[in-house]
């Protein structure tokens, strides 16, 4: 009797379950698999848990791909976090294959010794982005000794695109740009900025000023063959130079944030052609150093301004700045850009860089190691680096002046410090990082820095 009565108790429990189960289907609720409910009604647990984690919890799904992507050929950006298996051999079973994934030699004296899958090599994490928009923007001069004619026989050969565009302009924002930059944020790309918005205020930038650095070489009449920029940063080892005529004496002078020329003439000079910053850089400048005597941007009629997009807030007050009106919304929503740049500024004096030579600069001139901490989101190189390294991609010779040297303890943050401040470092830059890359490219005779004896 007591074995009929088991039997007769699991028979029960199988129907009980199958009638739950056939409830639950026709409720269309979710389901765990039947085999798992026989499991827990007979009270044999499974192997694994439930819900544990399964073998593709490391994957990281990215969205499809377009074909006519221009990053469609980059098999890193999309196959990251994937094991890519080696290709199968001719003379290769799927056999030896399997045995490869799990580090093991198959030998057969019929076949050649298959070596072991070397593990894949880390690919780059999708935020790096290593693949760039071409731009056929010719040399604006006939330089036989220029930066470019002579990168490629140094160590940064490599690195150096010469078609990578260095701003942007209203023909660059194209639906497809749009998705496809969309991936990266802040100054990497236009993550977070609506396609619109971007066609509103990328649209008053429409003429070849705007993606030419130098856009007046030509009509300035300059008899040499070479374009000689000196960029100016704003560092304490000016401070009693006496470089002011020397910088004064080349065809552009590249400035930056909190640049305060009056009474600083005969270290610094007096003039400005390109003055790069990023909204946010000029308004935590403009508070700052306003006791050091920072006012704002220099102007003068030779003076172009150059935005790095931060934010959508560098886009706003791009086109207030073109169109002579008020920031229509964001955070300066309001103010009249006049204050700032002057009642004569037109659209033509205007540029802006490109997200990708932004992302560029950071991949292969200042790659940190801070791409690897917490920090990630929020690293790009500085707004003096990326002004000196757009110099060095767009002008012929280049001397830099006011950058972090070696023995920068020696010296106050900046030049118009009335006490001495120590440099301060930060997570959103690596100063180091860029220090090194000031001391490679000097000694690859690529720029010229200014050092103490």
């Amino acid at each position: 009797m007591g074995l009929h009565r088991r039997l007769l108790f699991a028979v029960l429990t199988v129907s009980c379950v199958l009638i739950v189960y056939i409830l639950a289907l026709t409720l269309e609720r979710p389901l765990v698999p039947l085999y798992d409910l026989i499991q827990r009604a007979s009270g044999v647990s499974s192997e694994e848990p439930l819900h544990g984690p399964s073998n593709d919890a490391h994957l990281t799904f990215l969205p499809p791909v377009p074909s006519s992507h221009p990053d469609r050929d980059v098999g890193n950006l999309y196959l990251m976090h994937h094991k890519v298996q080696k290709p199968l051999l001719a003379n290769e079973t799927s056999k030896s294959r399997s045995d490869d994934a799990n580090n093991k030699t198959r030998i057969d004296t019929k076949r050649p010794t298959v070596k072991p899958a070397q593990p894949a090599k880390p690919t780059d994490p999708s935020f790096i982005g290593d693949s760039y928009m071409s731009a056929d923007v010719p040399p604006q001069t006939g330089c036989p000794d220029s930066i470019r004619s002579r990168v490629g026989k140094t160590e940064f050969g490599a690195r150096f695109l010469e078609s990578i565009p260095v701003l942007q302009w209203a023909r660059h924002v194209t639906p497809e740009q749009h998705w496809r930059l969309s991936h990266y944020p802040g100054a990497h790309g236009w993550g977070g900025i609506d396609y619109n918005t971007l066609v509103e205020t990328l649209s008053v930038l429409n003429s070849p000023a705007n993606w030419q650095m130098l856009d007046n070489w030509k009509a300035a009449g300059n008899k040499s063959e070479c374009s000689r920029c000196a960029v100016v940063g704003n560092g304490g080892i000016l401070k009693n130079s006496q470089k002011g005529k020397e910088i004064d004496s080349h065809h552009y002078v590249f400035r930056t944030n909190g640049a305060i020329i009056k009474g600083f003439e005969e270290d610094v000079g007096s003039r400005t052609t390109h003055y790069t910053f990023s909204t946010n850089t000029l308004m935590n400048s403009m508070l700052s150093y306003a006791g050091d005597g920072y006012r704002g941007p220099p102007v003068s009629k030779e003076t172009r301004y150059v935005f790095l997009p931060d934010h959508d807030r560098d886009y706003l007050l791009m086109k207030a700045v073109a169109t002579h009106t008020l920031v229509d919304r964001g955070r300066e929503k309001g103010k009249n850009p006049v204050k700032y740049f002057g009642e004569d500024v037109s659209a033509e004096k205007l540029k802006m860089y490109h997200p990708d030579f932004i992302r560029y600069l950071r991949n292969r001139f200042l790659r940190s190691t801070t791409l690897k901490s917490k920090f990630k989101n929020i690293y790009r190189p500085s707004t003096g680096a990326t002004m000196l390294l757009a110099a060095l991609h767009t002008c012929d010779q280049v001397s830099a002046y006011g950058f972090m040297t070696p023995d920068y303890k020696k010296y106050s943050d900046h030049y118009y410090d009335k006490n001495y401040h120590p440099v301060g470092f930060y997570a959103n830059h690596d100063l180091r990082m860029e220090m090194n890359l000031w001391q490679q490219l000097h000694k690859a005779g690529l720029i010229r820095l200014y050092m103490h004896n």
